[in-house]
C-alpha cells in the first residue's frame, strides 16, 4: 500500500488534521512537514510530532518528497497557496471555504486540470456513522422524495475567539458563522437532500463587535421541491449541531455533537416494520466507520490509490458556494435569490460587501 509523504500548512485548525488522521493513519500518510507563520506554535507542533518544520511556504513547495499540502490558513489565502501547490505537482487538500468567490473557484478548477495533481475540499462531517447510514438509505432508493428539512448550527464563541485579527472580518475569513460555522452542516443537508434552487436570507450580528454576521437564518426551496430552514449563531450558551430530514417513507435526526453531526447513531424512523428492519441493517454496516477527517482522508486515501476521483471535489465546493453566495445576497438586498446564478452574473465575483452587487 503507497504511504503518501505529507506538509500540513497552517496549524490551527491543521492540528486537528494531523491529531485525527495524520498522526494515527500513518499505514497511510507520513507527515513529514508542517509550515505555519507563528514560530511558538510552529516549535511546539513539530517537535511534538517529530517533523521538520518552516515558516516559509516556498520551502513546502520545493520538497521533492511531499506529495500531499494539507492547507489550513485563514481563508483568504487559500487561492494563492492550493493554486502554488497544484503547479509544483502536489496533491491538494484544502479547508473551507475553499475559495473566495465562484470566479476564484472557476480558476482554481482550471489549475487543478492544467495540474498531475487533484484537490480535495475538507467537508469532513460527511464521515460518521450517522451521515455514513443516511447516504447509504438514500442512495438505495429506501427514503423516497425529500420534504422538509433544518439544520441548527447553535454554537459559543467569545471575544477570546476573534482576538486573532483576521477573524470576524471579511478581508480574513470572507464571512461570519454561515462561511466559517455553519457551511460543513449545510454541505450535509444539501448533499443528502440535493441542491437548493431558490435561497431567502437573513444576517445580523447580535453578539460581538465584528464586522460578519454572527446570526443567521436562511430559507431554501431544494431542485425536488423540498423545503429547508437554515438557523446559525455563535451567542447559544447550549451548544449544539443538529440536523434533521422528513423524507417520503424515512425521516433521519442526527444527534446534538457540536462538531461531530455525522457522528452516530442518528435516529432514523421508517414508515413500517419492514422498512424499518432494512434501514435498521444498513445503519448496523457503518457502525464503525472513521469519521470526521480520519474518514475523509482515508476516502482521499483510498482514491489517490485507485485513481478514482476524490471523495469530495470542487464541484461539491461549488454548491456550498453558490449557497453562500446567495444567502449574502439575499441577505444584503431583502429579496430571495434563484440558483444556479448565471455565466455573467456579477455575484460570482464574490459574496462580501466590497463584491456583491446587484444581480444583472
Amino acid at each position: 500500500m503507497t504511504v503518501y509523504s505529507v506538509a500540513v500548512v497552517g496549524l490551527g485548525v491543521g492540528q486537528g488534521h494531523i491529531a485525527e488522521a495524520y498522526a494515527p493513519l500513518t499505514d497511510l500518510f507520513d507527515l513529514r512537514l508542517v509550515c505555519d507563520l507563528d514560530e511558538a506554535r510552529l516549535a511546539q507542533v513539530y517537535e511534538s510530532h517529530g517533523v521538520e518544520g518552516t515558516t516559509n511556504f516556498d520551502d513546502v513547495l520545493a520538497r521533492p518528497d511531499i506529495d500531499i499540502v494539507d492547507i489550513c490558513t485563514p481563508s483568504a489565502m487559500h487561492l494563492p497557496l492550493a493554486k502554488a501547490a497544484l503547479a509544483a505537482g502536489k496533491h491538494v487538500v484544502c479547508e473551507k471555504p475553499l475559495v473566495g468567490s465562484l470566479a476564484e473557484l472557476a480558476d482554481l478548477r482550471e489549475a487543478e486540470r492544467n495540474a498531475p495533481g487533484v484537490l480535495m475540499p475538507i467537508y469532513q462531517y460527511r464521515w460518521g456513522s450517522g451521515a455514513q447510514a443516511a447516504r447509504k438509505i438514500i442512495d438505495a432508493g429506501l427514503a423516497g422524495r425529500p420534504l422538509v428539512g433544518t439544520a441548527e448550527t447553535h454554537w459559543l464563541r467569545t471575544p477570546e475567539y476573534y482576538a486573532s485579527p483576521w477573524r470576524g472580518t471579511w478581508a480574513g475569513e470572507l464571512g461570519g458563522t454561515m462561511t466559517t460555522h455553519a457551511t460543513h452542516i449545510h454541505d450535509m443537508l444539501t448533499w443528502l437532500m440535493g441542491p437548493p434552487e431558490a435561497v431567502f436570507g437573513r444576517s445580523a450580528t447580535r453578539v460581538h463587535d465584528i464586522e460578519v454576521e454572527d446570526c443567521a437564518s436562511a430559507s431554501l426551496r431544494l431542485a425536488s421541491g423540498a423545503l429547508a430552514s437554515l438557523t446559525a449563531t455563535v451567542g447559544s450558551r447550549d451548544e449544539y449541531s443538529r440536523l434533521y430530514m422528513a423524507f417520503e417513507n424515512v425521516s433521519f435526526e442526527s444527534t446534538r455533537a457540536p462538531y461531530a453531526v455525522g457522528r452516530g447513531p442518528w435516529t432514523i424512523t421508517a414508515r413500517d416494520p419492514e422498512l424499518q428492519a432494512q434501514v435498521d441493517a444498513i445503519a448496523a454496516e457503518t457502525a464503525n466507520v472513521r469519521e470526521r477527517f480520519a474518514g475523509q482522508l482515508s476516502a482521499f486515501h483510498e482514491s489517490l490509490s485507485t485513481g478514482a476521483p476524490p471523495p469530495v471535489t470542487i464541484d461539491d465546493a461549488d454548491a456550498a458556494l453558490s449557497l453562500l453566495t446567495a444567502f449574502y445576497r439575499s441577505s444584503q438586498t431583502g429579496r430571495e435569490v434563484q440558483l444556479p446564478f448565471a455565466a455573467n452574473d456579477p455575484a460570482r465575483a464574490g459574496w462580501t460587501p466590497a463584491t456583491l452587487t446587484e444581480e444583472v
